[in-house]
């Protein structure tokens, strides 16, 4: 297993990510590129760093200092991601945690991206991605 947001579990998630054309070849379509983190919502700096190049993830690791600015930053609490990445959240889920507070977005914007479904579909099953890891809880 490997602690959510380490290193291991980042490339892990892109191992998932990359072999996934639900998400891969949708978002090359749209030539999306993007720096995204992950982290929690009381720490100042994020967990983990996502480097996505046409769609695909070209490299996703621990936050360093030294990572480029983030397009995407998403916080929530620890209890809240564990519980996403055993069970999964789909599009209404994730519209009530952004709409709670429980999923916060320090860059990026996120009433933009559902209004785009060539964006919000693979943003989605990114997620369900996640349940493939197995994930402790911090290390």
């Amino acid at each position: 297993m490997a602690a959510l947001f380490s290193a291991d579990w980042m490339n892990h998630l892109k191992d998932a990510w990359n072999g996934e054309p639900e998400v891969t070849d949708k978002l090359a379509e749209i030539d999306f590129n993007s720096v995204i983190y992950c982290g929690f919502k009381d720490e100042e700096n994020p967990r983990g760093v996502f480097v996505v190049e046409k769609g695909v993830c070209v490299r996703a690791g621990a936050w360093s200092e030294t990572d480029p600015p983030a397009n995407w930053d998403m916080r929530a609490d620890l209890k809240d991601w564990l519980k996403w990445v055993e069970k999964g959240i789909g599009m209404a889920g994730m519209g009530t945690a952004f709409m709670t507070g429980k999923l916060k977005f320090k860059e990026g914007d996120y009433k933009a991206m559902l209004k785009d479904p060539r964006m919000a579909n693979p943003f989605v099953k990114s997620f369900g991605l996640m349940q493939q890891i197995p994930t402790d809880e911090l290390g």
